[in-house]
C-alpha cells in the first residue's frame, strides 16, 4: 500500500473466510477518483460473479474527493457496505457521502467493527 499522493493511494483488499470483503485505506489517505476506480475494479475482480458484504475501514482517511464519492456511488459486487470509522471526522465524511449520494446497496456507518460485522452478516 502506498500513501504517496503522486503515485495514488492503494487500498488493501481481502476476502475473509467469513465471506466479508475488507477494504482498508492507509493512514492519511486522500482518495481520488482514480484510487476509487482501482479499488472498485479490484473488488469486482476478487468477487467475480458472486456478491459479498464489504467492510470499508476509513478510520484514518484524510479526504475523499468528489470524483471518488461518485465512483463509490456506482454498483459493484458488494451486497452491503459497512463504513468503519473512529472519529467525529469519519462520521462527518460518511454522513456527507450517504447524504448526497444514492448508494448502490445498503450502506451504514459504524464505530464498532463487531457491530459492523454483525450488520453485514444479516441476510
Amino acid at each position: 500500500m502506498s500513501g504517496n499522493r503522486e503515485m495514488g493511494t492503494e487500498a488493501g483488499l481481502a476476502l475473509g473466510a467469513d465471506g466479508v470483503l475488507r477494504l482498508t485505506w492507509p493512514r492519511g489517505a486522500v482518495i481520488t477518483a482514480e484510487d476509487a476506480e482501482r479499488a472498485m475494479l479490484r473488488v469486482n475482480q476478487l468477487c467475480g460473479d458472486e456478491r459479498h458484504p464489504m467492510l470499508v475501514d476509513m478510520a484514518t482517511t484524510a479526504d475523499v474527493s468528489r470524483g471518488a464519492r461518485a465512483v463509490f456511488g456506482r454498483p459493484c459486487q458488494a451486497s452491503r457496505i459497512a463504513l468503519l470509522g473512529a472519529s467525529p471526522v469519519d462520521r462527518v465524511l460518511a454522513n456527507f457521502f450517504l447524504g448526497i449520494n444514492a448508494v448502490p446497496c445498503p450502506t451504514k456507518f459504524f464505530t464498532s467493527e463487531r457491530d459492523a460485522i454483525a450488520w453485514l452478516s444479516v441476510t
